[in-house]
């Protein structure tokens, strides 16, 4: 699937949606380690980006939208529309990241 025919948006200019293929999700639960506790705990005494929390949630995010685009592709669509994320604390240090969206067949207008 092209990241070009996927969108927050509801619509995909120069596209007609055809079919609708239903809600496609991809969905990690993650806990930080204890040696990533206190690097990122040494990181936040200086202030700034604490790197070691942006890395984990960049990688946590990529593999959500990874896992949604395949649940998305076996269900035979080319397109999603309408992707959002989310993420909860299911308990301290644990936290569950969702990538969403509707699964959509797309055909040039």
């Amino acid at each position: 699937m092209q990241n070009s025919l996927i969108t927050t948006a509801l619509t995909l200019p120069g596209y007609k949606l055809v079919k609708n293929l239903g809600v496609v999700r991809g969905l990690t639960v993650r806990s930080r380690s204890i040696v990533g506790n206190i690097a990122g705990g040494l990181q936040s005494l200086f202030g700034g980006n604490i790197t070691i929390y942006t890395t984990l949630c960049e990688q946590t995010r990529a593999e959500t939208f990874r896992l949604m685009c395949e649940h998305a592709t076996s269900l035979g669509a080319n397109a999603i529309i309408s992707m959002r994320y989310d993420a909860t604390e299911v308990m301290a240090g644990l936290t569950e990241v969702l990538c969403y969206g509707t699964a959509v067949i797309a055909e040039p207008e």
